[in-house]
């Protein structure tokens, strides 16, 4: 993490850190996103050979929400954390994350039958910054706020041979909701299952389509033939097998003409998305659209509305494509955010800020491509600080599982 945000990190939430005056001023204390931490065993320590803080390894699974099992035969403990296998063999001065092996500063021991890991691996390892005020003996950890996110899937072929590993990357990543393409060809127990298992995982499952060309008033068969084939499938299948709603990405601005008749391609745009709005009244779908963050630019024709405010007033949420590679200042995530952002919270409305990894055609500064995951959590945690200050803001989602599945597999 940069050490500007680290700082920033800390000075927020240091004010809130109250530590309780009944301790004895030896005990070391550990205070995790402002919260005091009680060990009910064996407490920490300072081990005077590597001077290093040294905590019980079950306050990492309770506290950081890591999963721990402990290899007596081996004399290993392993951590799983999100998308993270961490091993760490007792007295050696290395650790294993995610099978590369990387140096750390003391040993992990056993003391009192407790397994005891450096405090500041947590840092190193688990993402978190650990600071130390010596004078107090105080260990402050901050954690990373968890975002929920939603990622894409264009290719639904994926569900059906590769199940289990998607659902197993969304859950590593916090993801809480999947915009899968829509595709007949694909036999419906097949999404039922795929839906069925992400919903285990606290998933949702929304039907994707569009293009667009679906702006034009002569393809409105194919957006009332896509809206009858979910609510058809939806009535088919168990409750924990239905679609949660309609996610539509049909981006008009891409087509040829956009320029020269962009008022007759707007007023047919909005003639669908009317059309939208009255065959899906009352069926119980959650309607999302896929938007450009300089859409509250656009008027709807002959008034002084935005285009984005006609939207949120239509249906539940927009998906701004803040397709940005850089938190703050200008031009970046928060930014460009903003507007839309402000008109959701007025009409009572979510949006959802979304970012791109996959190789984009418009500059470096528009895709997190040639990024590391790293640097793209680092920014994205950045700008869902931000943010979280508008009542409007319903998380991030990143666009798409495959590009970004990639730039996991890169960056490790």
């Amino acid at each position: 993490m940069k050490r500007w945000l680290i700082g920033l990190l800390i000075a927020a939430l240091g004010v809130a850190i109250i530590v309780p005056t009944v301790f004895a001023a030896t005990e070391i204390q550990v205070v995790v996103d402002g919260q005091h931490v009680v060990f009910p065993d064996e407490p920490p320590y300072v081990d005077h050979r590597s001077n290093r803080t040294m905590v019980p390894a079950r306050f990492v699974t309770e506290k950081l929400g890591a999963k721990m099992k402990w290899n007596r035969q081996l004399n290993q403990v392993t951590f799983s954390y999100r998308d993270r296998t961490i091993r760490l063999t007792i007295g050696q001065n290395q650790a294993l994350v995610n099978g590369k092996a990387i140096k750390i500063d003391a040993p992990v021991v056993i003391k009192n039958n407790r397994t005891m890991i450096p405090l500041r691996l947590i840092g190193e390892i688990f993402q978190a910054e650990v600071e130390w005020d010596a004078k107090r003996k105080l260990a402050v950890v901050t954690t990373l706020a968890k975002i929920t996110k939603g990622t894409w899937i264009w290719d639904s072929r994926m569900i059906a041979k590769d199940q289990d590993r998607i659902l197993s990357f969304a859950s590593d990543h916090d993801v809480t909701a999947i915009y899968l393409q829509w595709n007949r060809d694909i036999a419906p127990k097949v999404y039922a299952d795929f839906i069925r298992s992400a919903k285990v995982k606290g998933i949702k499952v929304e039907a994707l389509a569009g293009r667009p060309d679906w702006a034009r008033k002569s393809n409105q068969d194919q957006i009332k033939t896509f809206i009858a084939w979910t609510l058809q499938y939806n009535a088919s299948v168990k409750s924990d097998e239905r679609f949660d709603g309609l996610h539509l990405d049909i981006e008009p601005y891409l087509l040829s003409e956009w320029e020269t008749k962009k008022k007759t391609i707007m007023e047919e745009w909005i003639h669908n998305l009317r059309f939208i709005e009255q065959e899906t009244r009352g069926r119980g779908l959650k309607i999302t659209l896929d938007v450009p963050f300089w859409l509250h630019t656009l008027k709807v024709p002959d008034t002084e509305y935005s285009l984005s405010a006609w939207l949120l007033e239509k249906f539940d949420c927009l998906v701004i494509m803040d397709y940005r590679n850089h938190a703050l200042g200008k031009d970046g995530i928060v930014d460009n955010a903003q507007a839309i952002l402000r008109e959701a919270s007025v009409l009572n409305k979510q949006a959802i800020v979304a970012v791109e990894t996959a190789k984009s055609s418009e500059g470096d500064r528009v895709s997190f491509y040639s990024k590391s995951e790293d640097f793209m959590n680092q920014e994205l945690q950045t700008a869902h600080q931000e943010l979280s200050r508008s009542a409007g803001y319903a998380g991030m989602a990143i666009h798409d599982y495959k590009s970004w599945l990639s730039m996991v597999e890169k960056s490790h």
